[in-house]
């Protein structure tokens, strides 16, 4: 009898369809080329680009971030609970095994059962049972399960990968902001130094009767106004450093620095197509596991209107004295076969399947979305590059030519050719185009980073040091850019 039985449930099993539509990528439109491509871009995506900005501290501060920064160690703990959330439900497709003991010591009334010879009132009850339960998956109602629980740890993994380049992004960004502002803030102590050397000449001078208090509070006034400026920039650069130190993972404190604003190298453009996005970025293709998931969960759905069929058996042994129990006759078994079909639920399946199939869509078109998104954030950071390079070169003649202009009106008034409004009106305008000047080279630096970050690369597991890994329903190491297709089935 065992034989026929075992072959049945095999035949059962491995001849089961499949319910619901299997995974194909949706066709995206991708456009040939980025619409603001640079000609002499190279092939840097995949490397750890943060290297090339040649400052040891930048290097550091990231290394830091990746082994301390709480938002990473959320994503990596989201992991294994995605990891736990896939056993549980693979496990499903096996047989469920348990045992049991069971010890009793029990009283009946007199007369109110008639009791076998030998056994009074009172006795004892010992029972030893293993017992098994197998749902077969005849319809692919678990199968849909394990594929959507699958897809959903990849896209946790992925989730993860995100989160990694966001961060190595973040501290790199915050690094260029603060070295930009401690230029500015040299720019300001230097341009403090030399009025508060001017307000000096000019009370000597209103002492000798040489000026007139007039141009003295002139002085005076520019003096105080670029004092004005310094602890605003240093409130800037503190906070600046509390929120970089919290990317770090630590208490608010200073972070240190090896370079210098003008001492750091521009990365080269990272050269790439838009379609390299589809495999590259991590938000992608954890918004195609999403995907993969929502659309197994419609076969899922769709198997509830099948019948369902399980097994269970029981093995075990009872006898009234424990040094008897597994010797006599003691032995008790049974095993049992159901079949439980839907009749009548009032609409509960198919609105299953109808909530099945609208998440799908939601999820097709948040993927969809994510790629537009992707295209423009690269199309973004590229001519913010471009256009900031080009700011930053006729920003740098600015200043040179309002240099010489501030030269020369100096000598024009000490010559007596000229007010010293004019001298004023010099100072200040050379003051905030340095000033402006230092912005805009942080902006370029920061440009490339964004660029980095749209064009994603194999650079995250570079950073994070290790191999990021993902489960296949073998438990075997598995890249996420294979796993973008459910299992061959059939739809009804």
């Amino acid at each position: 009898m065992r034989a026929p039985i075992l072959s049945l449930v095999a035949l059962l099993t491995l001849g089961g369809c499949l319910l619901g539509p299997n995974y194909e990528r949706p066709v995206v439109e991708t456009p040939a080329t980025f619409r603001f491509a640079e000609s002499d871009a190279k092939d840097l995506v995949n490397t750890a680009w943060w290297e090339q900005f040649q400052d040891p501290a930048l290097n550091q501060l990231i290394a830091t971030a990746l082994a301390d920064n709480k938002d990473v160690k959320i994503a990596a703990a989201r992991v294994e609970q995605f990891l736990g959330q896939f056993v549980t439900t693979r496990s499903q497709l096996f047989p469920q095994i348990g045992a049991g003991f069971n010890a009793e010591r029990e009283r009946i009334p007199l007369g109110t059962a008639q009791l076998p010879a030998g056994v009074g009132p009172v006795f004892n009850q010992f029972q030893g049972t293993l017992s098994a339960s197998w749902e077969i998956d005849f319809f692919g109602k678990l199968r849909r399960q394990t594929e959507s629980a699958r897809a959903s740890l990849l896209a946790s993994e992925e989730g993860r990968r995100a989160t990694i380049l966001t961060l190595v992004a973040s501290v790199a960004t915050s690094y260029v902001n603060l070295l930009s502002l401690d230029r500015q803030l040299k720019i300001a102590n230097a341009t403090v130094a030399s009025r508060e050397a001017s307000v000096k000449v000019f009370e000597l001078r209103f002492a000798g009767g040489q000026v007139a208090q007039m141009q003295l509070a002139q002085s005076q006034s520019e003096y105080e106004a670029s004092r004005a400026t310094i602890p605003q920039i240093e409130l800037q650069i503190a906070q600046q450093e509390d929120s970089l130190s919290i990317l770090l993972g630590h208490n608010p404190d200073a972070i240190p620095r090896d370079r210098e604003l003008d001492d750091l190298a521009l990365p080269a453009v990272p050269a790439g197509l838009p379609s390299d996005l589809l495999e590259r970025r991590p938000d992608l293709r954890q918004a195609e596991q999403d995907l993969i998931a929502a659309n197994a969960q419609i076969g899922a759905a769709r198997a509830l209107y099948f019948p369902s069929i399980s097994l269970t058996g029981l093995f075990g042994t009872a006898s009234g004295q424990f040094s008897a129990l597994f010797t006599g006759p003691t032995r008790l078994w049974s095993y049992a076969g159901a079949v439980t079909v839907p009749i009548f639920t009032a609409g509960a399946i198919s609105g299953q399947v109808k909530q099945a199939e609208a998440l799908q869509q939601q999820a097709l078109f948040s993927y969809q979305k994510s790629i537009q998104v992707a295209f423009q954030e690269v199309a973004d950071a590229l001519v913010s590059l471009q256009k900031s390079r080009d700011r930053l070169v006729v920003q740098g003649r600015q200043v040179d030519a309002l240099a010489t202009y501030s030269h020369l009106a100096s000598l024009r008034y000490e010559g007596g050719y000229t007010s010293y409004i004019e001298v004023l009106d010099a100072e200040r305008s050379l003051f905030n185009a340095q000033l402006s000047y230092a912005q805009t080279q942080g902006a370029v630096f920061i440009s490339s980073v964004d660029l980095y970050k749209a064009m994603g690369g194999g650079w995250v597991t570079e950073a994070e040091g290790m191999t990021a890994v993902t489960y296949s329903d073998t438990g075997r190491a598995l890249s996420p850019i294979t796993s973008t297709a459910g299992p061959k089935g059939t739809s009804p």
